[in-house]
């Protein structure tokens, strides 16, 4: 499993971005794209009041999408025409009625605008998802953080409980864990998903099908009148609490021992499932089902030839040993669920791939 930064580290940070983020409610029609694509300004409709921000390349991606921009047309006008970038998003937000969310981000030299959403999204950010969870864990010495990262675009605590372990097959141990995720950007609902901790090589397979999801979306939120302020209420945070009692819930669920018994099952499964087609087509086949990389492929084909499990349990476990390898803690994390979908796969798409 991918290590990201310690648990103390990663609280430092959620503290330290807590209190540097703003953010804000708007009419499209108080947006302003400079010229140089780069900066963006909102002013306040009825009291000429401006914010002026940085962007990142996500808050161009979201502009893009909010108005219908191809995004290959997007990104060569940000590259070679940033003036007429400014000009065909100010048109377009000048047409809108509709308002959106900006969230904020001071980074010392400067506020950015690091999300553009619907005004109706549900701000669930992660020093509440990280308070909510870790105290449920503390004190017990069978659990472990055993990674955890603060990126750009998500947070992710990996906690595994040691004291619940099974074989796959002999002497190939396992242990339950949970993964817990939250984006503040919108890139991904929060998520509290079971965990399968690998013991031979620390591999992680995040279990996508036996978890709980819930969206960013909630009741419209409004600006306060004289600024881009947004105006929250008590029955605002009375629905936060009432969801954060029920992500507490659904934590502990994804460790519990039948819905563990389950999980292995399906791997025992899939150590059944053998490879009789050539290793490195199936790795293709694979790839491509997936969305893998060459690269990311060249990896799993050299740890599964390592491991010399030619199974579909051999190749899922080469998926997840190769997460390791990559840049990203957030791929790594896609290639931690891949791993687990690749394990659970149908008999018809197992067919497909293992011609």
């Amino acid at each position: 499993m991918k290590q990201g930064r310690s648990l103390p580290e990663v609280l430092t940070e959620l503290q330290r971005q807590n209190a540097a983020k703003q953010d804000y409610i708007s009419p499209a029609q108080a947006f302003h794209l400079a010229d140089d694509g780069s900066t963006f300004e909102m002013t306040h409709l009825n009291t000429g009041a401006q914010e002026v921000f940085g962007t990142t390349d996500l808050f161009h991606r979201q502009i893009g999408s909010a108005l219908n921009i191809p995004a290959k047309y997007y990104d060569l006008m940000r590259k070679e025409k940033p003036e007429l970038l400014a000009q065909n998003v100010n048109a377009w937000f000048g047409s809108r009625e509709q308002s959106y969310m900006v969230r904020s981000m001071d980074f010392g030299s400067g506020r950015v605008a690091r999300a553009l959403l619907s005004d109706r999204y549900r701000r669930i950010d992660n020093l509440e998802v990280a308070s909510a969870v870790l105290p449920l864990f503390a004190g017990k010495e069978e659990m472990e953080v055993v990674s955890c990262a603060v990126t750009d675009t998500m947070l992710a605590i990996k906690i595994v409980n040691h004291r619940l372990e099974a074989q796959v097959v002999p002497g190939d141990y396992v242990q339950a864990g949970v993964v817990i995720r939250n984006s503040e950007v919108g890139l991904g609902a929060v998520s509290v998903q079971p965990l399968v901790y690998r013991l031979v090589c620390s591999n992680g397979a995040i279990v996508n099908d036996f978890g709980e999801r819930k969206s960013h979306v909630g009741r419209q939120v409004k600006a306060l009148e004289d600024s881009f302020d947004v105006y929250t209420d008590a029955t605002l945070k009375a629905e936060d609490d009432v969801f954060l009692m029920k992500m507490k819930d659904a934590t502990l669920a994804a460790i519990e021992e039948a819905r563990f018994a389950q999980i292995v099952g399906r791997l025992q499964d899939a150590t059944h499932a053998r490879i009789t087609g050539r290793v490195q087509d199936v790795i293709e086949l694979t790839g491509k089902a997936y969305d893998l990389n060459q690269p990311e492929q060249d990896s799993i084909l050299n740890y599964l030839i390592q491991g010399g499990d030619l199974s579909l349990y051999g190749l899922s476990n080469a998926i997840t040993r190769a997460s390791q390898d990559v840049e990203s803690y957030d791929r790594a994390t896609a290639l931690e669920g891949i791993g687990w979908q690749v394990a659970t796969m149908t008999r018809n798409q197992w067919e497909e791939i293992n011609a």
